[in-house]
């Protein structure tokens, strides 16, 4: 099943297009990274997505069927990166509230978030006020009342923002769980390693147009360069003059070598040469480019990157 399947969407605020022919699938059950610069299209996407806008042109399908926002809102968790709750309420009034507008009943509600408090040890926030919590509690509760009403779809803007470690990683273990569980899941954010830490799928966005779209590790090794590093026994060094067919040196240090391979070679004719030398090799690991790496870049260059889609 895919949750949800987007179709040549498109948004105009009056001259400026914000959206521009985005088309992508979701798996349910996967999570799903959403990239882009400020002022790449992310939040139009988003909202377009979950029913604030309507697309001037193009699709969105629900569970194999036409959007219908009246009913298909309830199925659909979005934790926005400002932050949507109101100061003066009590948090637990709050949680339960926000619950009922997802559908459910004031009795169920109020059992869910009571379990999510308990979970992330909320439970002494109950009387508490919005305005009286530090950002990082803010973060917690915000994410509650974005899972309490058990979405199928989840969106989620910077959710890590504000939190400490402990904190972040309760959140990212939650994360996954609710996608083992076959929630579908929409992960925004500017983080890099976060996106390579949590994410299985990604799409790149700019001036409007998507650039990239594909698996984490697909699109990792699409960009690849083939630079391998190895670590070599300090007590076996290698002479400086040396100069190999197999590869090129980029830099070595300290028994450390990045090198690349060239054309016509492969890892194992690297090997082989440090091999016959009688060198010490301790490890032989190949260097993939981050997933900033790979941002920078095709930011930088889009209107080269068109040939990289659907990968």
């Amino acid at each position: 099943m895919r949750v949800p399947t987007v179709t040549d969407l498109e948004k105009h605020f009056s001259s400026q297009v914000a959206v521009d022919k985005i088309s992508f699938q979701l798996k349910q059950g996967s999570i799903f990274g959403l990239l882009g610069p400020n002022g790449a299209g992310k939040t139009t996407l988003i909202r377009m997505i979950t029913g604030i806008f309507y697309p001037d042109e193009g699709s969105i399908l629900f569970e194999g069927r036409p959007f219908q926002p009246e009913s298909d809102i309830l199925k659909i968790g979005y934790m926005p990166e400002e932050r949507g709750l109101y100061k003066k309420m009590k948090i637990g009034e709050q949680a339960v509230y926000l619950a009922q507008l997802k559908g459910l009943s004031k009795q169920e509600a109020t059992r869910k978030a009571k379990e999510w408090f308990i979970k992330f040890e909320m439970q002494t926030w109950w009387n508490k006020k919005v305005e009286d919590l530090s950002k990082g509690m803010g973060q917690k509760l915000q994410f509650v009342t974005t899972v309490l009403h058990e979405p199928k779809l989840i969106i989620l803007d910077e959710p890590f923002s504000g939190l400490d470690p402990v904190n972040a990683n309760l959140i990212k273990d939650e994360i996954y769980s609710l996608a083992h569980k076959g929630a579908t899941i929409i992960f925004s954010t500017h983080r890099m390693e976060q996106v390579e830490e949590i994410c299985d799928h990604i799409i790149l966005v700019n001036k409007g147009q998507k650039i990239l779209d594909g698996t984490v590790n697909g699109i990792k090794q699409k960009f690849k360069k083939n630079h391998f590093q190895l670590w070599i026994d300090e007590e076996t060094p290698v002479p400086a003059d040396v100069v190999p067919e197999a590869f090129e040196i980029i830099t070595r240090d300290a028994g450390g070598w990045l090198v690349k391979i060239n054309e016509g070679y492969k890892p194992n004719d690297v090997l082989e040469f440090f091999i016959r030398g009688d060198y010490s090799v301790l490890s032989f690991t190949e260097q993939l480019p981050s997933l900033n790496d790979i941002f920078i870049h095709l930011v930088e260059g889009t209107s080269q990157t068109r040939q990289f889609q659907d990968l």
